[in-house]
């Protein structure tokens, strides 16, 4: 049985507190907040005997395997550092941290302390992504050498809220834009190359940025994130014989459609568990078992190679932040 530590009550905090209700062998241990009335009513909801008032007592806290760092982005370095420190494994919420400068020093202390340290990026790990790997590495749709995605919706635009405060890391780039880039990588391999273009808002935060990427081995992706309009929300791959797609809201897509260049079309049933997060938490789980240091799906080299992705996309667009200083 994985003992999980969830590290702040926001909304992410309860979606993977409801995920691990239907991950075998886990159960929820301990939460903290730094209100410890919030922590108490997140307790009371989804039946956590430990709550902490204070971050620092979760990293102290007994007989708890592994935290899932649920806190807003700027705060996910210090979280981690602080966790690790404690003698905990983690799962840190992405974007993984600010930027590269950051998630070095967290990838760093973990090797040092011989932890487990994974980027959350849940849809990784999503059986959808697993059938495309598999029809790309079968050949069906041929050589590939393109993946296009989007990700976009209508938020709100009150300067205040979360996600158009750039002291709470606000932006489309590390909120969403992490989406078609980490799968682009997945899929075609490291970038070599990004030209971005965004349109940055009032609070100098992007509301939707668009990147081109070439990747190492030649192919290129080309990806859009927006907070300004309701995208697609697609992602399709596409080879010399035919494409597949990750149909649409491709994050909790239950089904890739592939269509060859011969006519042929197939629609693959690809059903997740649960709400989705349910597989990231079951890839900890699995790797906290064999004693590894890190998950060979989601490799801590990536996790830092796309957060120097995302720093030189900000340089172009000129978003900037406190901690990039």
């Amino acid at each position: 049985m994985i003992r999980w530590g969830i590290l702040g009550t926001g909304k992410i905090a309860r979606a993977f507190a409801n995920a691990l209700k239907d991950t075998p062998d886990a159960v929820l241990a301990a939460v903290a907040s730094r209100s410890a009335d919030s922590a108490a009513a997140f307790g009371a909801e989804f039946g956590v005997a430990r709550t902490y008032g204070r971050y620092e007592d979760l990293a102290a806290a007994p007989d708890i395997d592994i935290v899932y760092i649920a806190t807003p982005h700027p705060m996910h370095a210090e979280n981690a550092l602080m966790l690790l420190n404690g003698g905990k494994a983690v799962l840190c919420e992405k974007a993984f941290t600010i930027n590269r400068r950051q998630a070095e020093q967290v990838v760093a202390l973990a090797r040092e302390k011989k932890l487990f340290l994974m980027e959350a990026m849940w849809t990784r790990f999503m059986p959808a992504l697993a059938e495309v790997k598999r029809i790309i590495a079968s050949g069906e749709i041929g050589p590939v050498h393109l993946v296009t995605a989007d990700f976009g919706f209508t938020a709100t635009k009150d300067p205040a809220h979360r996600v158009n405060n750039p002291d709470l890391g606000g932006g489309a780039l590390l909120d969403l834009g992490i989406y078609p880039l980490s799968l682009a990588t997945a899929l075609l391999g490291p970038v070599a190359s990004v030209q971005a273009k965004a349109d940055v808002g009032p609070t100098g935060v992007d509301l939707q940025t668009s990147f081109t990427l070439q990747h190492e081995g030649g192919a290129m992706s080309v990806c859009c994130c927006s907070f300004k309009v309701r995208t697609p929300c697609e992602l399709t791959v596409s080879g010399e014989l035919g494409f597949v797609r990750m149909n649409t809201q491709f994050h909790r897509t239950t089904s890739v459609t592939v269509s060859r260049a011969d006519g042929h079309t197939r629609t693959v049933p690809t059903p997740f568990l649960g709400n989705g997060y349910v597989h990231e938490a079951m890839e900890a789980g699995r790797c906290l078992r064999a004693g590894l240091l890190e998950s060979p799906i989601m490799p801590l080299a990536e996790t830092l190679h796309l957060m120097g992705a995302l720093d030189s996309i900000r340089r172009q667009i000129g978003v900037r932040y406190h901690d990039d200083e």
